[in-house]
């Protein structure tokens, strides 16, 4: 558990399989309101959630990469995004693919999550977005550099919601 400090995540992908989430499945059905009330119903864990980061003086920051037309997944994912902005339980920032196409020449940024700037773990998923494991850095050089990296990115994102507002929330409910 860490303790005055920051964690950071990198979401590259365009869809991820999500696992045990009863909103995800109610998207996957096509029960678009159902998935939404599910989010609003986990409000006061996520709250919970927020008040234990104050507690540990705990910031964990997310830069979501989104491409053009949003995904259905990526599409649901905002409205979770943006209560945990909302909540402060992270502080989420989101980047256009454009924006990272100098970084992507020889290939699309992976999944990263850097924890207490210490360790770094390069999650793997499957082709069909099924978390596979992950592998773990702790050599400070690489995972300084990262971070770096994700605090560039943070820097030019946009909040997300403002993001939200203008990008999702007109959006008609996705056709998984």
């Amino acid at each position: 558990m860490i303790q005055d400090g920051a964690s950071w995540k990198l979401e590259r992908r365009q869809y991820f399989e999500e696992q045990n989430s009863p909103s995800r499945d109610a998207l996957r059905r096509g029960d678009w309101q159902e998935a939404l009330r599910l989010f609003a119903g986990r409000r006061d864990a996520a709250m919970a959630n927020a008040r234990e980061y104050r507690r540990r003086r705990y910031i964990f920051h997310r830069v979501r990469i989104v491409e053009y037309p949003v995904t259905p997944y990526v599409q649901w994912e905002m409205h979770s995004l943006v209560q945990d902005g909302e909540l402060n339980s992270s502080r989420v920032r989101i980047v256009t693919a454009d924006q990272v196409a100098e970084a992507e020449k020889k290939q699309q940024l992976p999944e990263i999550v850097v924890l207490g700037g210490h360790t770094l773990y390069n999650v793997i998923y499957s082709d069909t977005g099924v978390p596979m494991g992950s592998i773990r850095f702790t050599d400070p050089e690489h995972v300084n550099s990262w971070e770096r990296y994700f605090r560039s990115l943070y820097e030019i994102g946009e909040d997300i919601s403002s993001y939200f507002a203008r990008e999702i929330a007109p959006l008609p409910a996705p056709v998984p």
